[in-house]
């Protein structure tokens, strides 16, 4: 126990070293020197998938790099369903506080700005689609923490009260008209600061309307229509952009495009925050620990455990999770471990793997888009729990069944051959092995008589026949 004591200990100081590295390379990252470039450059941030916690992040590096370097024009180029609320309001809070314009550019062909993506493009200076993209259905699925007060609102509480001072919908549940009345005004206090589109913009809240980009232009929705990047950057030469206190004349011509790519911190938090390997890591975590419960010393199988379950719960930890779901999840581990030290047949690892599994399925929010868990996943770990546990439970039961076959009960009934026998005791052949024997009858060697007693290392023996009544 000791030594699993001083393995774990090292594992925490190995995971302190690792996340201080972690930081002193972001730190450094986020904060290197300013590009060399003179003529200035143009940053291109790809947003490609469910925009999460490791979107905001990358978001937020780049804005924050793009200050120290010669940068003239940020684009965010995307492609997305929708994601967290908390990681959309995230970049929005970025794109508002950019002193560098940033225009989002919904591309290439067949791409769309869906839910989460919509806010952003309404959220930014320039607002622009490739030809057979879309945007819209922005009614919220999942929306948390308090609006962002943006420049010239006047702070009136947007969740009480849409664009037309009703304070909701009739019939609709409190919480969820509470909701979609928080995301109209939030969006149409973006419409209103960028000078686009307010009525089409609560539509696309409370009704979920979707536009294609052609469409979207002549509505006033978005800026412009292009077909690629390179010519985006050409129709934004020498155009004015409103930054709030002053306006900016963009002089693009020339500039190289550097594309941002994100970095490994960014790109672990983008794998570890999906919602089905954040489960599947806590599970993996869950028995490497319950194995090496079981296997004193294997350090192995905890090692990986530890390292598993502190990922899976760093992801947790920067998602949005339902409470109740967390803690039947760690009710549930409680009881995995503690069949570990309680002989219950299995009942307690199976109450455990139904608690884990009723936890996960609560968890997280299951139609956020891009964050949905899988249900042949949790179909599949309810089986190999459940089958774990049988397994386990069927083992421990052959095993209570199983005869005694070490110590000294193992000796009572057991039949032993004389060796050598006198004045009622000699010496008799058990397991091959000579013992001391006494009997108060006569016996010849080469008899088989029974072992009915034992103290010490002298057994007692009779007639097979007389074993009966021991």
């Amino acid at each position: 126990m000791r030594c699993a004591l001083i393995n774990y200990a090292a594992l925490v100081n190995m995971l302190t070293i690792m996340l201080a590295v972690s930081n002193i390379a972001y730190a450094t990252e986020t904060n290197s020197a300013p590009n060399p470039s003179v003529g200035g450059q143009i940053y291109v941030l790809e947003i490609d998938g469910a925009i999460g916690p490791a979107t905001a992040e990358y978001v937020h590096q780049k804005f924050t790099k793009a200050r120290s370097d010669n940068v003239r024009l940020i684009v965010l180029r995307m492609d997305t369903p929708g994601g967290l609320d908390t990681a959309m309001r995230e970049i929005i809070q970025d794109i508002l506080s950019s002193p560098i314009p940033v225009a989002s550019f919904v591309s290439p062909q067949g791409a769309r700005a869906a839910s989460a993506g919509t806010y952003i493009l309404y959220a930014s200076h320039i607002a622009a689609m490739a030809p057979g993209t879309s945007l819209g259905a922005a009614t919220p699925v999942q929306l948390q923490g308090p609006p962002i007060q943006l420049p010239g609102t006047d702070g009136e509480d947007s969740s009480e009260r849409d664009s037309t001072g009703k304070s909701g919908q009739a019939g609709d549940d409190a919480m969820t008209a509470k909701a979609i009345n928080d995301a109209a005004a939030y969006i149409e206090s973006l419409a209103n600061l960028r000078g686009r589109n307010e009525e089409w913009a609560v539509s696309a809240v409370r009704e979920a309307a979707s536009l294609p980009a052609a469409r979207a232009v002549d509505m006033g929705v978005v800026d412009m229509m292009a077909d690629n990047l390179a010519s985006l950057i050409d129709m934004l030469e020498g155009r004015e952009v409103d930054m709030g206190d002053h306006r900016v004349t963009l002089a693009l011509k020339g500039l190289p495009l550097v594309v941002q790519e994100p970095s490994w911190r960014t790109q672990l938090l983008e794998v570890i925050t999906d919602p089905n390997i954040a489960l599947i890591l806590m599970m993996i975590g869950v028995y490497g620990l319950v194995l090496e419960f079981y296997n004193p010393g294997a350090v192995f199988p905890g090692l990986v455990g530890a390292i598993c379950l502190l990922l899976g719960l760093y992801a947790l930890n920067v998602l949005p999770v339902n409470y109740a779901g967390l803690a039947l999840m760690l009710f549930g581990m409680a009881l995995i471990v503690a069949e570990a030290f309680v002989a219950s047949f299995g009942i307690l690892g199976l109450g455990g793997g139904a608690a884990f599994l009723l936890g996960a399925m609560l968890l997280f929010d299951m139609d956020a888009p891009g964050f949905e868990l899988s249900i042949p996943l949790l179909l599949a770990i309810t089986v190999i729990g459940s089958g774990l546990m049988i397994l386990v439970m069927t083992m421990a039961v052959r095993a209570y069944r199983r005869p005694v076959t070490v110590g000294e009960e193992t000796a009572l009934g057991a039949l032993v051959t004389i060796v050598d026998w006198s004045d009622g005791g000699g010496v008799v052949d058990y397991h091959g092995e000579h013992w001391r024997a006494k009997g108060d009858k006569p016996f010849v060697p080469g008899q088989h008589v029974r072992v009915t007693g034992r103290e010490g290392l002298t057994l007692t023996v009779s007639k097979e026949t007389d074993t009966g009544t021991d």
